[in-house]
């Protein structure tokens, strides 16, 4: 646990010429705009003011949130936060990463402080998949000199106290709600932190001065239900086949409205599958693996008429390198206090690996690397928003971004191997 296993080394900042296409309109009508905008507003009114769980906080509750709100003043608290953030390099940028205890959030924040930019974390540190993973993770990134603040991006007050004390250049927002089963369990989280969670930050970065430029994670999962093979920046999204792909194609629109009223330079990056060490447990590569290992059967699902079930499968590295390069071609919001001054850059890319592998041939892989033979259960693909395939067109994120994934799936599946058994061990260590 000294350093990130095989993290990417520290790329120069990317000098793209600028393209005419660089901004895509996600939608030209503005009915269409307004119907979506009235559909989240009224999702979150449905899951905030109508539910229990908006009744008035407990005693305990306040007594935390005074305590926290009192560290959060303190002169300490101030200084962590500046000499996180300060920038080191010449022409460096200081970044405001949320979910930075998460798996993709580790590895760019790493990557960003190892470069020299000024990087503060923003986590809430929840239960959703074993937590020690991600206290894990803040030890890794507080070695490099990054500092996790410990809140949510629901709060406002939290958000505006961390722009008054740094003037950030720029917001990696990678915090949300993952998983696409969970979704089933427990909806309203979904909201919470995809639509309401995005909405609270865009609010603090719209009044802001200046205001930063936003790159945030949308998801592959917005292509729901299409056929069409590669997806394209340019298909249809609007058949969503689970509530979280709804959330993030919510975010998407959301972005735009943000965009086109404030000026905020708003990139979203669709990622499809990411994987290495460090990643999350409810991920399939994951689990199988902590399965295998400990003699359980793993579900390998197969579509209708026996069909194949396959992934664009895309290593970690190849997603900071995409993220950075999303960061240094991000150009300058336009508005100021609120107010829109000029037209504002607004993209959308893909970052993928270009080479689905079924799920199958996933498994084979890791019997090879961890020498078990695994226990398949053959089993329809339930409806719980799994699709059938995933495969990303990266023409654009290579044309405007200079992205170009170099991993394939061995050698990922062999780093991430070696990671698992040097943090977990041969089952001396419980993987949640």
């Amino acid at each position: 646990m000294k350093h990130i296993d095989s993290a990417p080394s520290t790329p120069g900042k990317f000098k793209i010429e600028k393209s005419p296409y660089n901004r895509l309109r996600l939608h030209s009508s503005l009915a269409k705009l307004t119907f979506w905008s009235f559909v989240f507003l009224g999702l979150i009114f449905v899951f905030f003011y109508r539910s229990p769980s908006s009744s008035p906080p407990a005693p305990s509750d306040l007594s935390r949130r005074s305590l926290r709100t009192s560290f959060y003043q303190d002169a300490n608290f101030e200084k962590r936060v500046r000499a996180s953030a300060k920038i080191r390099s010449r022409n460096g940028i200081s970044v405001l990463v949320t979910g930075a205890a998460g798996f993709v959030g580790t590895h760019v924040s790493a990557a960003l402080k190892r470069r020299g930019d000024g990087v503060l974390g923003l986590d809430n540190f929840n239960d959703y998949y074993d937590p020690s993973l991600k206290k894990a993770r803040q030890a890794l990134l507080e070695r490099t000199g990054v500092y996790i603040v410990e809140g949510d991006i629901n709060d406002a007050s939290l958000l505006k106290k961390l722009f008054d004390i740094v003037p950030f250049t720029h917001v990696m927002h990678l915090a949300a709600q993952a998983g696409v089963r969970y979704a089933m369990e427990n909806p309203s989280s979904y909201v919470h932190s995809n639509i309401a969670g995005l909405v609270s930050l865009l609010e603090v970065c719209k009044n802001a001065n200046p205001q930063p430029s936003i790159v945030w994670a949308s998801s592959s999962s917005v292509y729901g239900l299409n056929t069409k093979v590669p997806f394209s920046e340019r298909d249809r999204t609007d058949q969503p086949a689970s509530l979280y792909a709804a959330t993030k194609k919510a975010g998407e629109e959301i972005a735009h409205t943000y965009n086109h009223i404030y000026g905020l330079s708003l990139t979203g990056l669709r990622f499809f599958t990411v994987y290495g060490p460090w990643g999350r447990p409810d991920m399939a590569y994951f689990f199988f693996t902590r399965d295998i290992l400990k003699g359980k059967s793993i579900p390998i699902f197969e579509a209708a008429n026996h069909g194949t079930v396959a992934r664009d499968f895309t290593y970690i590295d190849d997603i900071v390198k995409g993220c950075l390069a999303a960061l240094d071609t991000a150009e300058k919001s336009t508005g100021s206090g609120g107010k829109k001054k000029g037209p504002a850059q607004l993209r959308v890319y893909n970052l993928g690996n270009t080479s689905p592998v079924p799920v199958s041939d996933l498994v084979s892989i890791l019997e090879r690397l961890l020498k078990v033979k695994a226990k398949r259960l053959v089993m329809k693909l339930p409806r719980n928003g799994d699709v059938q395939f995933t495969h990303a067109n990266i023409s654009l994120a290579q044309r405007e971004l200079g992205y170009k994934p170099t991993t394939d799936l061995q050698t990922g599946l062999k780093k991430f191997a070696r990671w698992y058994l040097s943090y977990y061990g041969n089952g001396k260590k419980s993987a949640q």
